[in-house]
């Protein structure tokens, strides 16, 4: 059981801080080779962060645990709104532009809808995973052509410069690259072993492990990130970033877990899991109209946010005794 704790320490340790050097030398090697900045910031820190969900989803559906991919990708969700935006909302009111209202949380719902309706009859297949990595697939292709078509890469830039991409060698970008490629499977076997053996000692199902102890350790990149956007100001970036990985984790994590391995999905991940997490995106539609002035996540609310998910791991933590 000791083994078990400290493998998960260890494999979340690991696990971000491959994450940061695979996103780095990722982002360097492609500037290096004349990337636009918009893809830059989309697709390389935009897959990067939601690197350790994709890996660890996959690997635990290879090993033939399919409720820790699960449970990792949707608690994730519940964890980068409820924590992640509660923390960073506590810290700085996080501002909500009526784009946001008018583009990217309705197609949030929407997804989260797919996602709701799949489940409905308590399995996720290889056709419907594969429905998810096409709408996922579809939704990347026409994000980068519109950002494309406007010029309008100044978020893109602004997460490229974040990461400070133009100082790197391409030698050390590329070494980067590799390590943390390595490191990011080597920490997530780890992590998914502890995982496993923990579920196992405590008689709880690897989705409630997924759910918890996984999910908050992968979400770590989100919080750093968007907490280090808040503090400079840049509130696109941070509520973007929440956004863009709970679309990826909902899609390309589940739809790439499911294409390993199908999945049977309890009733209580419907009842419990998606409703907590359909409940969480709307409310970022209340919090972000501002209907007594400028739309934005007050600390009120963050606070409130925060208080949720409390209650949320408190229940779920019950499964443990």
């Amino acid at each position: 059981m000791t083994m078990a704790f400290l493998a998960i320490a260890f494999g979340l340790s690991l696990l971000v801080w491959s994450a940061g050097r695979f996103v780095e030398g990722s982002a360097a090697t492609a500037r290096h080779f004349g990337m636009p900045p918009l893809l830059i910031g989309m697709v390389i820190v935009g897959f990067g962060t939601s690197a350790p969900e994709m890996v660890v989803s996959a690997l635990a559906a290879t090993q033939g645990n399919p409720g820790l991919a699960l449970g990792n990708a949707y608690g994730s969700n519940i964890t980068n709104i409820a924590l992640i935006l509660g923390v960073t909302a506590l810290i700085s009111p996080i501002a909500v532009h009526s784009q946001v209202l008018r583009k990217e949380l309705p197609i949030l719902t929407a997804i989260t809808a797919l996602a709701a309706w799949q489940i409905w009859d308590g399995e996720i297949t290889r056709p419907e995973a594969l429905v998810l990595l096409g709408v996922f697939a579809a939704l990347m292709t026409w994000t980068i052509w519109q950002g494309m078509q406007k010029k309008a890469d100044t978020l893109g830039s602004e997460m490229a410069q974040e990461l400070d991409v133009h100082a790197m060698p391409l030698p050390r970008a590329i070494v980067w690259l590799v390590v943390g490629l390595v490191l990011l499977i080597a920490s997530s076997r780890i992590l998914v072993w502890g995982a496993v053996e923990i579920a196992r000692n405590f008689g709880v199902s690897d989705l409630i492990i997924g759910l918890t102890i996984v999910a908050i350790g992968t979400s770590l990149p989100e919080l750093a990130s968007s907490v280090i956007a808040t503090r400079k100001g840049e509130h696109d970036i941070a509520l973007g970033n929440i956004l863009g990985s709970n679309l990826f984790n909902t899609l390309a994590v589940v739809g790439i877990a499911g294409v390993i391995h199908p999945m049977a999905v309890g009733p209580e991940v419907f009842s419990r899991d998606i409703l907590v997490m359909a409940v969480l995106t709307v409310s970022l539609f209340v919090f972000g109209y501002g209907f007594r002035g400028p739309g934005r996540i007050n600390r009120f609310e963050g606070a409130a946010l925060l208080v949720g998910y409390a209650g949320y791991t408190a229940y779920l933590a019950s499964s443990f005794f």
